[in-house]
C-alpha cells in the first residue's frame, strides 16, 4: 500500500471513528471548571446548575452549561458535594464545614453544626449529605486524628431544615462516604470495606447489611424501597431487588475504580470513576457496557436525568450529556 492509501485510509478512519463514538455515548466536553480537580455537579434544572472541588473551587451556569461563573463560598477547603432538595434550598459538605442557601444558591451562608470540642482531639470530614424530608437530614464522613487516619464513622442529623445538628450512633466505625434517601423513612449510607447501613425511620437508627465484599463503596443509588445499587473500588458494582436485604455482584471486565452511579429511570444508570471510565446500562443494572470519550482523567461527579446529564472530573474536566 503507498504512502498515500494509508494517509487516505488514515484520515477516513478518524472521520468514521470520532462521530461514531460520540453518537453512541452522547457526551460532549464543556468548557472547563478550573485547574483543580471537580469532584461534584449538580443541576436544579436544564439551565441551572453547580459544580465543585478542590480548595473551595464553586462554579455556576445560569444558560445549561454554555458559560461558567465563579462563585466565592467562604471556604479553601475541598468541597466534596452539592446537593439541593429542591429549587432553593441547598447544601454544601466541604471539609469540616457545612453552607446552605435558601434562594437557589445565589447566595451562601456556613452553619455551624459542632463544637470544636465535641470530637476531643479529632477532625471532622464531611464527604456526604441527603434530606428525607423538608426538615430532616443526615451528613456522614468520618473523624480523623492528627495524622488524618480514620478513628471513627461520623452521622449529624438535623430535625430543622439544617440550622441545627447532633451527632446519631450507628453500628461501625469505618470511614462513610456516601447516603441516599428514597422517602421520608428509608435510606441507606455506604462506606468503607463494604459497608452498607439502613434505616427505616428517616436516620434516627441504622442497621447493618451484607454485602458479601470487603472492597470500599464510595457512591449508592436507590429507586424506590427495592432497586439499589452502590459502587466502588477495583470495579464493583452491587446490585439489589428488594431493599438490601440482598446485594449480589454484577460481574462486568471493567476493573478501574467506581466512584459515582445514578439512574436517570428504572431502566437506565450510568457509572463514572478512575480513567474516563462511564458505563451504562439499559437493564436496570444487569448489564454494563463502555461508554468511549477521548479522555482518561479520572471521573468524580455524575448527575444524570432522562433527558440530559454531567460529569466531572480531574484538572477541571466538565462534560456532559444529551440524548
Amino acid at each position: 500500500m503507498s504512502f498515500f492509501q494509508k494517509t487516505i485510509l488514515l484520515v477516513f478512519s478518524i472521520l468514521c471513528a470520532v462521530p461514531i463514538s460520540n453518537a453512541q455515548s452522547g457526551w460532549s466536553f464543556n468548557k472547563s471548571g478550573g485547574s483543580g480537580d471537580l469532584v461534584t455537579v449538580f443541576f436544579t434544572s436544564a439551565e441551572r446548575g453547580f459544580v465543585a472541588g478542590d480548595d473551595g473551587y464553586f462554579a455556576y451556569t445560569t444558560n445549561g452549561g454554555k458559560t461558567w461563573s465563579k462563585q466565592f463560598v467562604y471556604t479553601e477547603e475541598d468541597i466534596n458535594e452539592i446537593y439541593f432538595r429542591n429549587n432553593d434550598n441547598g447544601y454544601v459538605v466541604a471539609g469540616k464545614k457545612m453552607f446552605l442557601t435558601d434562594d437557589g444558591g445565589r447566595s451562601w451562608r456556613e452553619i455551624k453544626i459542632y463544637n470544636p470540642n465535641d470530637f476531643k482531639n479529632a477532625t471532622p470530614e464531611f464527604l456526604s449529605i441527603r434530606f428525607a424530608d423538608k426538615k430532616r437530614g443526615l451528613i456522614v464522613g468520618s473523624l480523623l486524628n492528627k495524622d488524618d487516619e480514620v478513628v471513627d464513622s461520623l452521622v449529624m442529623r438535623t430535625d430543622d431544615g439544617g440550622e441545627t445538628w447532633s451527632r446519631i450512633a450507628v453500628p461501625s466505625k469505618r470511614e462513610l462516604f456516601h447516603l441516599d434517601f428514597v422517602n421520608s423513612s428509608r435510606g441507606w449510607i455506604v462506606g468503607d470495606k463494604g459497608m452498607v447501613l439502613v434505616t427505616y425511620d428517616g436516620g434516627g437508627n441504622w442497621q447493618v447489611q451484607k454485602t458479601g465484599t470487603d472492597k470500599a463503596l464510595y457512591n449508592v443509588d436507590f429507586r424506590d424501597e427495592n432497586d439499589g445499587f452502590a459502587v466502588g473500588g477495583k470495579g464493583i458494582i452491587l446490585r439489589t431487588e428488594n431493599g438490601g436485604g440482598n446485594w449480589e455482584t454484577v460481574n462486568t471486565n471493567f476493573p478501574a475504580t467506581f466512584l459515582r452511579v445514578d439512574f436517570a429511570d428504572d431502566k437506565n444508570g450510568w457509572i463514572v470513576g478512575y480513567g474516563g471510565t462511564i458505563l451504562r446500562s439499559a437493564d436496570k443494572g444487569k448489564t454494563w457496557i463502555r461508554q468511549e470519550i477521548a479522555t482518561r482523567e479520572n471521573l468524580y461527579g455524575l448527575f444524570m436525568t432522562k433527558k440530559y446529564g454531567w460529569a466531572v472530573g480531574a484538572n477541571g474536566l466538565i462534560i456532559q450529556y444529551e440524548r
